[in-house]
């Protein structure tokens, strides 16, 4: 399994003392360390994912439990009308971040805020970075906030970069939120409480726009 390079400082800052804490014999404090490097090790796993190919779908863009999955009530939402997926991400999930849709990056918009628990409705306030994409002309705007622990959003796209559904976009570190914001239109496939899988689980299917 790869493992983002996000991790290596983390990784390495605990195997080098792990190491030569074990070398003094000073075994209690080596196996703490190396436990530390084992938990940085599994939070920055990156495994591959296999992304459906069918149009029209929506993929879930972090692993993570649905906590929201219906219209948007607004205070949180970016201006207009829009269906609301949000998925929180614990320590133990996979924190590598995947765009939903293919399309292309009309908007990055980095905002400070606060760092309250993720898993709260009101974390929107928290630190967040939105990531607008154009999908044939449909418009999907996706937030990374960081919560309690996460507070650095790693993003590694750019303004009009043309994105496939899956692809890699960045990550959170240690636990994290994720909202999507769709069409009205879009048929929504998941449910409050669903676990979800980065790149595979279906969220939403997309109507096509269509043209006079």
């Amino acid at each position: 399994m790869n493992i983002d390079k996000a991790g290596v400082p983390f990784i390495a800052g605990a195997l080098a003392p792990a190491l030569g804490l074990a070398l003094a014999r000073r075994y209690g404090w080596a196996g703490a360390f190396a436990a530390a490097g084992g938990f940085f090790t599994y939070f920055f796993r990156d495994p591959e994912r296999h992304v459906p190919s069918d149009p029209g779908l929506v993929v879930s863009p972090a692993d993570g439990r649905v906590m929201i999955a219906g219209p948007t009530d607004g205070r949180w939402a970016p201006p207009g009308d829009w269906k609301q997926i949000t998925i929180f991400l614990s320590p133990l999930d996979v924190h590598i971040n995947r765009t939903p849709v293919e399309g292309r990056i009309t908007k990055l918009e980095y905002r400070p805020g606060k760092f309250l628990p993720a898993y709260k409705e009101d974390a929107s306030g928290n630190e967040l970075n939105e990531i607008w994409i154009d999908h044939a002309g449909q418009t999907i705007v996706v937030r990374q906030i960081v919560g309690v622990l996460a507070r650095r959003i790693v993003c590694r796209v750019a303004e009009g970069q043309s994105l496939r559904r899956g692809e890699r976009i960045g990550l959170m570190k240690f636990g994290s939120r994720m909202d999507v914001f769709l069409p009205t239109s879009a048929d929504l496939t998941v449910k409050v409480g669903e676990h979800v899988t980065a790149g595979e689980t279906v969220l939403a299917r997309l109507e096509p726009l269509h043209h006079a």
